[in-house]
């Protein structure tokens, strides 16, 4: 429930920081935008459950711990570029996407 504006905080803190500009950041937030993403209503459902497990077990914030969650239970590779996550992701036995 939180990737559009995880995705969107990403892109105005790219903006802020000078790696783009505001029309390339309209762009890529259009881009996003359209791309076919169903969000997840169980999620919060699992926020004081499995995510809270999560997060303890591998000491990741309750917002990273929430993509976890989902990818476990819904069978879904992880893209991620947080080494804790991706970490996390392989002890899992989850598939890990990104470099």
């Amino acid at each position: 429930m939180l990737w559009p504006l995880e995705a969107l905080n990403g892109l105005l803190v790219a903006e802020r920081r000078g790696r783009l500009d505001a029309d390339r950041r309209r762009r890529l937030a259009g881009f996003l935008s359209a791309l076919p993403i169903r969000l997840d209503e169980e999620t919060a459902s699992q926020a004081w459950t499995k995510t809270s497990h999560l997060a303890e077990r591998f000491r990741l914030s309750s917002y990273d711990a929430a993509y976890l969650e989902l990818a476990q239970r819904r069978h879904l590779p992880l893209a991620s570029l947080d080494q804790d996550l991706r970490n996390a992701a392989a002890a899992l036995g989850l598939t890990v996407l990104g470099t």
